[in-house]
């Protein structure tokens, strides 16, 4: 099996990857890395493969990729070929990529000030968790619109890689103290992504009926 995924249980970009891979269908090994608290990623051999010492990586054959983001937009393009997860249309595309880079970038906060409380990583965890509230409040108010106008996914009429690039950040921001009962709309919205054929969970992220 040429497709592997170095990866950590739980970490939240991690298992962006997982999801959709499990969503696909696709078969693929998993080696776990030992980032807590042997800081496997940042060994020698690990560094060879990603210079930035973080998860996930992606080896398929020849083809060595990080970052969460780019390993989503890979997968889609090899092996979603009707672009339900990363659409052809331009408009589309463009909206998916938005909330790619969001969570990227505005999520980052969120996923910070969890490793602070459950990993002791360093950060400013009042400043990481008025950040993170800040783009939840973001994310719950597209989401109210998006319901008032009669869509039930971030873009578009189904379930994109936008969901899945947002989801893990708010499913997991009771592991350092937001709770879910201040954005309806997102709460809403995760039960949704629950009955995404091929849904797997992982630790942290609440069993919603």
């Amino acid at each position: 099996m040429s497709l592997v995924l170095h990866d950590y249980e739980l970490d939240s970009d991690s298992y962006k990857v997982r999801l959709l891979l499990s969503a696909l269908g696709i078969e693929y090994s998993k080696v776990a890395v030992n980032v807590h608290p042997g800081h496997e990623q940042r060994s020698p051999a690990y560094l060879r493969l990603n210079p930035l010492g973080n998860l996930p990586i992606l080896v398929d054959g020849d083809t060595t990729l990080r970052d969460s983001g780019a390993i989503l937009c890979y997968l889609a393009r090899l092996h979603d070929g009707d672009g339900q997860w990363l659409p052809a249309d331009s408009q589309r595309f463009g909206e998916v990529m938005v909330w790619l880079f969001f969570a990227s970038a505005d999520l980052a906060p969120a996923t910070l000030a969890r490793l602070h409380d459950m990993l002791e990583v360093p950060a400013d965890r009042d400043a990481a968790i008025a950040a993170s509230r800040r783009a939840f409040r973001i994310m719950d108010d597209h989401m109210t619109k998006r319901e008032l106008e009669g869509f039930a996914w971030f873009v578009g009429d189904h379930a994109t890689l936008a969901d899945i690039a947002v989801f893990p950040a708010i499913a997991l921001s009771r592991d350092f103290g937001v709770d879910h009962d201040e954005y309806p709309a997102l709460r809403r919205w995760m039960r949704r992504v629950r009955t995404i054929p091929g849904f797997i969970t992982m630790p942290g992220i609440p069993d919603y009926h």
